[in-house]
């Protein structure tokens, strides 16, 4: 894979941050593919994810996220909110 501008958020002399992830292949088209569980929130969502659930860790459980094109070139954490928004209950 030859990085593009979008995983380059670095400076270009460093490189791309990228996490290895422990991904399980399907052997065939019709096999289900588990989820694959993280706690990596800075793991960098590569082309080749797309299609699969991630399960990443927001601090307190784990969040399901289907990847789509959409979301190349970002970080898994930026789809798993670690703030419940305040919600204020009238009496």
């Amino acid at each position: 894979m030859h990085a593009t501008r979008v995983l380059l958020k670095r400076s270009v002399w460093k490189g791309p941050h990228l996490v290895p992830l422990p991904i399980v292949w399907p052997k065939s088209s019709s096999d289900k593919v588990p989820p694959v569980r993280t706690q990596a929130r800075s793991a960098t969502i590569l082309p080749n994810f797309v299609g699969l659930k991630f399960e990443v860790h927001n601090g307190k459980d784990y969040h399901e996220v289907t990847i789509t094109e959409d979301m190349v070139g970002h970080k898994l954490g930026e789809f798993s909110p670690t703030r419940k928004p305040n919600i204020w209950d009238k009496r």
